[in-house]
Protein backbone atom coordinates (compact mmCIF):
# COMPACT_ATOMS: atom_id res chain seq x y z
CA UNK A 1 0.00 0.00 0.00
CA UNK A 2 1.34 3.43 -0.92
CA UNK A 3 2.49 5.58 2.00
CA UNK A 4 0.18 8.50 2.66
CA UNK A 5 1.25 12.13 2.91
CA UNK A 6 0.39 12.06 6.61
CA UNK A 7 2.63 9.03 7.16
CA UNK A 8 5.50 10.70 5.33
CA UNK A 9 5.04 13.83 7.41
CA UNK A 10 5.14 11.82 10.64
CA UNK A 11 8.28 10.00 9.48
CA UNK A 12 9.92 13.31 8.60
CA UNK A 13 9.02 14.82 11.96
CA UNK A 14 10.39 11.79 13.77
CA UNK A 15 13.60 11.92 11.76
CA UNK A 16 14.06 15.61 12.54
CA UNK A 17 13.41 15.00 16.23
CA UNK A 18 16.11 12.34 16.25
CA UNK A 19 18.46 14.69 14.40
CA UNK A 20 17.81 17.40 16.99
CA UNK A 21 18.51 14.99 19.86
CA UNK A 22 21.83 13.96 18.32
CA UNK A 23 22.80 17.57 17.68
CA UNK A 24 21.81 18.73 21.18
CA UNK A 25 23.89 16.00 22.81
CA UNK A 26 26.94 17.12 20.84
CA UNK A 27 26.33 20.85 20.98
CA UNK A 28 28.62 21.63 23.99
CA UNK A 29 31.54 20.05 22.13
CA UNK A 30 30.74 21.87 18.89
CA UNK A 31 30.49 25.19 20.71
CA UNK A 32 33.74 24.43 22.55
CA UNK A 33 35.56 23.88 19.25
CA UNK A 34 34.07 26.99 17.65
CA UNK A 35 34.80 29.22 20.64
CA UNK A 36 38.43 28.13 20.93
CA UNK A 37 38.88 28.80 17.23
CA UNK A 38 37.18 32.21 17.14
CA UNK A 39 37.65 33.58 20.70
CA UNK A 40 34.12 34.94 20.51
CA UNK A 41 31.05 33.48 22.19
CA UNK A 42 28.70 35.34 19.84
CA UNK A 43 30.52 34.21 16.70
CA UNK A 44 30.72 30.65 18.03
CA UNK A 45 26.96 30.62 18.64
CA UNK A 46 26.33 31.82 15.07
CA UNK A 47 28.64 29.17 13.68
CA UNK A 48 27.01 26.36 15.67
CA UNK A 49 23.62 27.53 14.37
CA UNK A 50 24.99 27.25 10.83
CA UNK A 51 26.15 23.70 11.60
CA UNK A 52 22.63 22.86 12.77
CA UNK A 53 21.12 24.17 9.53
CA UNK A 54 23.56 22.07 7.53
CA UNK A 55 22.80 19.04 9.69
CA UNK A 56 19.10 19.42 8.93
CA UNK A 57 19.78 19.61 5.20
CA UNK A 58 22.16 16.64 5.17
CA UNK A 59 21.20 13.15 4.05
CA UNK A 60 21.69 11.76 7.53
CA UNK A 61 21.10 8.15 6.42
CA UNK A 62 24.51 8.37 4.72
CA UNK A 63 26.30 9.64 7.85
CA UNK A 64 27.99 6.74 9.65
CA UNK A 65 29.35 8.79 12.57
CA UNK A 66 27.29 11.92 13.39
CA UNK A 67 29.79 13.13 16.02
CA UNK A 68 32.65 13.00 13.52
CA UNK A 69 30.55 14.64 10.80
CA UNK A 70 29.45 17.53 13.03
CA UNK A 71 32.92 18.13 14.49
CA UNK A 72 34.38 18.18 11.00
CA UNK A 73 31.77 20.63 9.75
CA UNK A 74 32.29 22.87 12.78
CA UNK A 75 36.08 22.91 12.43
CA UNK A 76 36.10 23.63 8.71
CA UNK A 77 33.57 26.44 9.07
CA UNK A 78 35.59 27.85 11.97
CA UNK A 79 38.79 27.93 9.89
CA UNK A 80 37.02 30.00 7.25
CA UNK A 81 35.37 32.24 9.84
CA UNK A 82 38.70 32.84 11.60
CA UNK A 83 40.25 34.16 8.40
CA UNK A 84 37.39 36.63 7.98
CA UNK A 85 37.49 37.63 11.65
CA UNK A 86 41.17 38.50 11.44
CA UNK A 87 40.51 40.80 8.50
CA UNK A 88 37.75 42.58 10.46
CA UNK A 89 40.01 43.03 13.49
CA UNK A 90 42.44 45.08 11.41
CA UNK A 91 40.06 48.04 11.82
CA UNK A 92 39.59 47.53 15.56
CA UNK A 93 40.27 50.60 17.70
CA UNK A 94 42.88 49.84 20.35
CA UNK A 95 43.84 46.38 21.65
CA UNK A 96 41.58 43.43 20.88
CA UNK A 97 40.85 40.80 23.53
CA UNK A 98 38.89 37.54 23.35
CA UNK A 99 35.20 37.78 24.14
CA UNK A 100 34.59 36.08 27.51
CA UNK A 101 32.59 32.89 27.81
CA UNK A 102 30.72 31.72 30.90
CA UNK A 103 32.23 28.48 32.21
CA UNK A 104 30.18 28.43 35.41
CA UNK A 105 28.09 25.47 34.24
CA UNK A 106 30.58 23.70 31.93
CA UNK A 107 34.18 24.37 33.05
CA UNK A 108 35.61 22.67 29.96
CA UNK A 109 32.95 23.66 27.39
CA UNK A 110 32.44 20.12 26.15
CA UNK A 111 36.15 19.28 26.01
CA UNK A 112 38.24 16.62 27.72
CA UNK A 113 40.08 19.39 29.60
CA UNK A 114 40.16 23.18 29.78
CA UNK A 115 43.20 23.57 27.52
CA UNK A 116 43.11 26.46 25.02
CA UNK A 117 40.40 28.23 26.99
CA UNK A 118 42.09 30.77 29.29
CA UNK A 119 42.43 34.33 28.01
CA UNK A 120 46.23 34.13 27.97
CA UNK A 121 46.11 30.98 25.84
CA UNK A 122 43.55 32.45 23.44
CA UNK A 123 45.73 35.51 22.95
CA UNK A 124 48.75 33.36 22.11
CA UNK A 125 46.70 31.25 19.69
CA UNK A 126 45.92 34.38 17.69
CA UNK A 127 49.46 34.10 16.34
CA UNK A 128 48.94 30.58 15.01
CA UNK A 129 47.79 29.85 11.48
CA UNK A 130 44.14 28.71 11.26
CA UNK A 131 45.22 25.11 10.60
CA UNK A 132 47.77 25.16 13.44
CA UNK A 133 45.10 26.47 15.75
CA UNK A 134 42.56 23.85 14.68
CA UNK A 135 45.05 21.01 15.08
CA UNK A 136 46.15 22.30 18.49
CA UNK A 137 42.59 22.74 19.77
CA UNK A 138 41.42 19.32 18.60
CA UNK A 139 44.46 17.56 20.02
CA UNK A 140 45.09 19.43 23.27
CA UNK A 141 41.55 20.21 24.39
CA UNK A 142 39.54 17.37 22.84
CA UNK A 143 42.19 14.64 22.63
CA UNK A 144 41.40 13.74 19.01
CA UNK A 145 43.75 11.16 17.43
CA UNK A 146 46.15 12.56 14.84
CA UNK A 147 44.56 10.46 12.11
CA UNK A 148 41.14 11.90 12.89
CA UNK A 149 42.48 15.46 12.84
CA UNK A 150 44.07 14.71 9.47
CA UNK A 151 40.67 13.71 8.10
CA UNK A 152 39.08 16.89 9.43
CA UNK A 153 41.79 19.13 7.97
CA UNK A 154 42.06 17.16 4.71
CA UNK A 155 45.72 16.56 5.49
CA UNK A 156 48.06 13.72 6.40
CA UNK A 157 48.95 12.41 9.84
CA UNK A 158 52.64 13.47 9.62
CA UNK A 159 51.59 16.96 8.56
CA UNK A 160 49.14 17.22 11.46
CA UNK A 161 51.81 16.11 13.91
CA UNK A 162 53.98 18.95 12.64
CA UNK A 163 51.12 21.44 13.02
CA UNK A 164 50.53 20.39 16.63
CA UNK A 165 54.26 20.38 17.39
CA UNK A 166 54.72 23.93 16.07
CA UNK A 167 51.69 25.15 17.98
CA UNK A 168 52.84 23.52 21.23
CA UNK A 169 56.30 25.02 20.84
CA UNK A 170 54.85 28.50 20.34
CA UNK A 171 52.54 28.15 23.34
CA UNK A 172 55.19 26.83 25.73
CA UNK A 173 57.88 29.28 24.64
CA UNK A 174 55.62 32.30 25.04
CA UNK A 175 53.74 31.36 28.19
CA UNK A 176 54.74 30.68 31.76
CA UNK A 177 53.06 27.92 33.77
CA UNK A 178 49.86 29.44 35.19
CA UNK A 179 48.95 29.31 38.86
CA UNK A 180 46.05 27.18 40.07
CA UNK A 181 42.47 28.47 39.73
CA UNK A 182 42.31 29.02 43.51
CA UNK A 183 45.54 31.04 43.50
CA UNK A 184 44.35 33.07 40.50
CA UNK A 185 41.10 33.93 42.28
CA UNK A 186 42.98 35.04 45.40
CA UNK A 187 45.36 37.19 43.34
CA UNK A 188 42.44 38.79 41.50
CA UNK A 189 40.61 39.63 44.73
CA UNK A 190 43.78 41.12 46.23
CA UNK A 191 44.41 43.07 43.03
CA UNK A 192 40.87 44.53 42.98
CA UNK A 193 41.21 45.64 46.62
CA UNK A 194 44.57 47.29 45.91
CA UNK A 195 43.31 48.99 42.74
CA UNK A 196 40.23 50.31 44.58
CA UNK A 197 42.34 51.84 47.32
CA UNK A 198 45.11 53.03 44.99
CA UNK A 199 47.71 51.11 47.03
CA UNK A 200 50.76 51.53 44.79
CA UNK A 201 53.09 49.39 46.89
CA UNK A 202 50.62 46.50 47.05
CA UNK A 203 50.02 46.63 43.29
CA UNK A 204 53.76 46.53 42.62
CA UNK A 205 54.13 43.56 44.97
CA UNK A 206 51.51 41.59 43.03
CA UNK A 207 53.03 42.08 39.58
CA UNK A 208 55.53 40.09 37.55
CA UNK A 209 58.35 42.21 36.10
CA UNK A 210 56.81 42.30 32.61
CA UNK A 211 53.18 42.73 33.66
CA UNK A 212 50.99 44.03 30.83
CA UNK A 213 47.76 46.01 31.18
CA UNK A 214 45.38 45.64 28.23
CA UNK A 215 41.96 47.24 27.83
CA UNK A 216 39.58 46.27 25.03
CA UNK A 217 37.08 49.09 24.49
CA UNK A 218 37.07 49.42 20.67
CA UNK A 219 37.19 53.20 21.00
CA UNK A 220 35.01 53.50 24.11
CA UNK A 221 35.43 56.88 25.79
CA UNK A 222 37.69 56.79 28.83
CA UNK A 223 39.34 53.47 27.92
CA UNK A 224 43.09 53.36 27.32
CA UNK A 225 44.02 52.43 23.74
CA UNK A 226 47.60 51.50 24.58
CA UNK A 227 49.15 48.46 26.19
CA UNK A 228 51.08 49.36 29.31
CA UNK A 229 54.07 47.17 30.20
CA UNK A 230 56.19 47.02 33.35
CA UNK A 231 55.56 47.13 37.08
CA UNK A 232 56.03 50.87 37.58
CA UNK A 233 53.99 51.97 34.57
CA UNK A 234 51.06 49.68 35.24
CA UNK A 235 50.96 50.37 38.98
CA UNK A 236 51.10 54.14 38.51
CA UNK A 237 48.39 54.02 35.86
CA UNK A 238 46.06 51.98 38.09
CA UNK A 239 46.71 54.23 41.08
CA UNK A 240 45.96 57.27 38.92
CA UNK A 241 42.54 55.94 37.87
CA UNK A 242 41.40 55.17 41.40
CA UNK A 243 38.40 57.39 40.57
CA UNK A 244 37.17 54.68 38.19
CA UNK A 245 35.99 52.55 41.12
CA UNK A 246 33.53 55.14 42.43
CA UNK A 247 30.07 53.61 42.13
CA UNK A 248 31.40 50.28 40.79
CA UNK A 249 30.00 47.05 42.23
CA UNK A 250 32.10 43.89 41.80
CA UNK A 251 30.52 40.48 41.34
CA UNK A 252 32.51 37.30 40.76
CA UNK A 253 32.02 34.95 37.82
CA UNK A 254 33.69 31.94 36.22
CA UNK A 255 34.85 32.82 32.72
CA UNK A 256 37.21 30.84 30.55
CA UNK A 257 37.92 28.44 33.38
CA UNK A 258 39.13 31.14 35.77
CA UNK A 259 37.63 33.79 38.05
CA UNK A 260 36.73 37.21 36.69
CA UNK A 261 35.33 40.35 38.29
CA UNK A 262 32.11 41.53 36.66
CA UNK A 263 32.01 45.33 36.96
CA UNK A 264 28.57 46.85 37.46
CA UNK A 265 27.94 50.59 37.24
CA UNK A 266 24.62 52.40 37.16
CA UNK A 267 22.63 49.18 37.30
CA UNK A 268 24.24 47.58 34.25
CA UNK A 269 27.36 45.64 33.34
CA UNK A 270 30.25 47.95 32.49
CA UNK A 271 32.60 45.10 31.62
CA UNK A 272 34.84 42.36 32.89
CA UNK A 273 38.20 42.43 34.64
CA UNK A 274 40.53 39.49 35.18
CA UNK A 275 44.19 38.65 35.65
CA UNK A 276 46.45 35.83 34.54
CA UNK A 277 49.42 34.89 36.68
CA UNK A 278 52.37 32.56 37.17
CA UNK A 279 54.58 31.95 40.19
CA UNK A 280 56.30 35.23 39.29
CA UNK A 281 53.08 37.18 39.89
CA UNK A 282 50.34 38.75 37.79
CA UNK A 283 51.55 38.95 34.19
CA UNK A 284 48.37 40.26 32.51
CA UNK A 285 45.64 42.62 33.68
CA UNK A 286 42.79 42.33 31.19
CA UNK A 287 39.83 44.69 30.89
CA UNK A 288 37.02 43.57 28.54
CA UNK A 289 34.91 46.73 28.35
CA UNK A 290 33.74 46.85 24.73
CA UNK A 291 29.96 47.42 25.06
CA UNK A 292 29.31 45.08 22.13
CA UNK A 293 30.97 42.25 24.05
CA UNK A 294 29.15 42.86 27.33
CA UNK A 295 26.31 40.57 26.28
CA UNK A 296 28.74 37.68 26.76
CA UNK A 297 29.61 38.74 30.32
CA UNK A 298 27.86 36.68 33.03
CA UNK A 299 25.47 38.89 34.99
CA UNK A 300 26.56 37.61 38.40
CA UNK A 301 27.84 34.65 40.37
Amino acid sequence: MEESAADRARDGAGDLTEAAEVFTSLRPRLFGIAYRMLSSAAEAEDLVQEVWLRWQATDRTAVVNPAAFLATTTTRLAINALRSARVRRETYVGPWLPEPVDTGADPYLGAERDEALEFAALLLMERLTPHERAAYVLREAFDYPYARIADILRSTEPAVRQLVSRARRHMTEQRRTPVSPAAQRELLATFVAAARSGDLAELERLFAADVTNIADGNGRVGVSRRRLVGVARVAKYLAAIRWFWDGVEVRWASTNGRTSAVLWRGGEVYGLLTVSASTEGIDHVLWMVNPEKNAAVPAAA
